[in-house]
C-alpha cells in the first residue's frame, strides 16, 4: 500500500510570471484533483511578512480547500500560537472543522523566525508559555462547556464537527518541544525524526502507551519527470529559492528544520534535500517501503509556475498509480 500527500505555502519568488490569484487557483484546482485520486493529506503552512508572500493565513485556505474536497485530512502544519487569541483560533478552527465535515489538524508550534514575533510586538521568550496555553485552551473549547480562561467564564460555540475538535498536536525541531508534547499529552508532529526518541521517553515515563517508533513518513518533497535533468533546469530556480529561504530562517534562528542553503543549484541538487525522480524510481522506491510507503508532493513549491505542477502530477496520475 502506498500513501501520497500534497502541500502548499503558496510562495512566490517573483520571477514565475504567473499571477498570485492565478496561484491560489491552481492550488485549489490540485487539492481537488488530489481528493479525487486518493490523497490522504493535505498540508497547509504559516509565515508572516515574507518578501515572496508565504501564506500568511492557512485556516481561510483550508476553509477553501474544504469546499472543494470531500475525503482529504487537511492539516495545519504548523499554526504559531503566539500570533493568535486562542479563543478566536478555536473558534475559527471549529468552523473550518464544520466545513470540512471534521478534516481538520491543527499542528501547534512555537514559531522560530524573530521578524515575524518583531512584526506582531510578541517577545519570543513568551513563545513557549503562548503555545502551552494555545493547547489548553483549545482543548477545554472544543467541549462547547464555559470554562475559566484569563479571570472570566467563557465559551466558545459552535462545535466542531468532530467530537471534542479537531485533531491535535504539537510541532518543532527541538528535545525540549518533543518532551512538552509529551507532558501536554498530544501527538507530536517533529520537523525532522532526529528528536522523535525523546518524545518517545518522555510520553512512556509519564506513565503514557509507547507511540512506537516514527512514523511521520518520508517528507521530502517528491517532484516527477520522465527526464531527471531537464526536470531540474527547469525547476531548480523555485527549489534553490526555496532551500535557501528556509535554510536562512533556520540558520538564524539555530534551528534543524531540515533545509540547509546551497550557492546554486548544483550545489543543492547533491545536498539530496529534493527528490527529482522518473516514475520507475518512485515505484520501486514505494514498492521497497512496503505497507508504509509514502511520498509528499510539493508542485507549487518555491514558486514553481502551476504547468510545470501539472507535469509532476499527471506523471503520478498516469504513470504511478495504476502500477501500485
Amino acid at each position: 500500500m502506498a500513501y501520497f500527500g500534497i502541500r502548499f505555502d503558496l510562495r512566490d519568488p517573483g520571477f514565475s510570471g504567473v499571477p498570485l490569484a492565478d496561484r491560489y487557483a491552481a492550488a485549489l484546482d490540485m487539492a481537488a484533483w488530489a481528493d479525487r485520486t486518493g490523497f490522504v493529506s493535505l498540508t497547509l503552512s504559516e509565515h508572516h511578512g515574507s518578501p515572496d508572500g508565504y501564506l500568511p493565513s492557512p485556516l481561510p485556505m483550508a476553509a477553501a480547500v474544504a469546499a472543494r474536497t470531500e475525503r482529504i485530512s487537511i492539516q495545519v502544519a504548523a499554526m504559531v500560537a503566539a500570533f493568535h487569541d486562542p479563543l478566536r483560533l478555536a473558534e475559527d478552527a471549529a468552523v473550518v472543522d464544520l466545513l470540512s465535515g471534521g478534516r481538520l489538524e491543527l499542528v501547534i508550534a512555537n514559531g522560530y523566525v524573530a521578524d515575524e514575533f518583531a512584526m506582531f510586538g510578541v517577545p519570543m521568550e513568551e513563545r513557549v508559555a503562548r503555545t502551552t496555553e494555545a493547547i489548553e485552551v483549545l482543548r477545554r473549547a472544543w467541549t462547547g462547556a464555559p470554562f475559566e480562561h484569563r479571570g472570566r467564564t467563557v465559551r466558545v460555540t459552535p462545535p466542531p464537527a468532530r467530537p471534542r475538535g479537531p485533531k491535535l498536536a504539537m510541532g518543532g525541531s527541538s528535545e525540549a518541544a518533543a518532551r512538552r508534547a509529551a507532558r501536554l499529552k498530544v501527538s507530536f508532529r517533529p520537523s525532522t525524526n532526529d528528536v522523535w526518541e525523546a518524545y518517545r521517553a518522555e510520553r512512556i515515563a509519564r506513565g503514557g502507551a509507547d507511540p512506537g517508533g516514527f512514523l511521520g513518513g518520508d517528507t521530502t518533497a517528491t517532484f516527477l519527470a520522465t527526464d531527471v535533468d531537464a526536470a531540474w533546469e527547469a525547476i531548480g530556480p523555485y527549489v534553490l529559492h526555496e532551500a535557501n529561504a528556509y535554510g536562512a530562517w533556520a540558520a538564524a534562528a539555530g534551528a534543524n528544520t531540515g533545509y540547509v542553503q546551497a550557492a546554486d543549484v548544483d550545489a543543492l541538487r547533491a545536498t539530496g534535500q529534493y527528490k527529482v525522480v522518473t516514475p520507475d524510481d518512485l515505484v520501486a522506491s514505494l514498492q521497497a517501503q512496503g505497507d508504509v510507503g509514502f511520498a509528499l508532493f510539493h508542485p507549487l513549491m518555491g514558486g514553481i509556475p502551476p504547468a510545470l505542477g501539472w507535469e509532476s502530477l499527471r506523471l503520478l496520475e498516469h504513470e504511478v498509480l495504476p502500477r501500485l
